[in-house]
């Protein structure tokens, strides 16, 4: 799988993490930055991933604030990016599966190291269900705002 991954500066260890882990996985990862602690405003890194999202729709995005709250907000502003903030594995694995996330986030401060792993792992084995799900997903993507 391919990821763009950003953060603000209250994620930057998780995500340095997160990239390391996943291109430990044989994952191709381009990490968009922050690459220090200073304060940055998460919104402009939430655009940068939901950019190139979009424009290569078979790559993944993630993003990484201290919540995960304000990174899903502002990604899911975006006609085409369905973000889900994801506090564990079950949340990533139905993400995938039901509403065809294709970008996730989560919070430094809510998950762990750990726990992030577990959610990487079953966003990675996910797979969108098609089916019945998929009207649903076609309204999701109606919605103008």
């Amino acid at each position: 799988m391919k990821f763009y991954i950003a953060t603000d500066h209250a994620g930057i260890d998780l995500k340095n993490f997160t990239v390391e882990l996943l291109r430990n996985k044989g994952h191709e990862v381009v990490d968009l930055g922050p690459f220090d602690k200073e304060r940055v405003d998460y919104p402009d890194y939430a655009v940068k991933v939901c950019e190139h999202v979009l424009k290569d729709t078979n790559a993944q995005g993630i993003l990484i604030c201290g919540s995960g709250i304000g990174m899903s907000m502002a990604a899911n502003r975006f006609h085409g990016i369905r973000a889900a903030l994801c506090h564990d594995a079950y949340t990533a694995s139905v993400a995938r599966g039901h509403n065809d996330a294709n970008v996730l986030c989560f919070g430094e401060r809510i998950v762990g190291q750990g726990v992030a792993e577990s959610i990487l792992d079953a966003w990675c084995a996910g797979k969108f269900e098609a089916g019945r799900h998929c009207g649903r997903v076609e309204k999701i993507e109606s919605i103008k705002g």
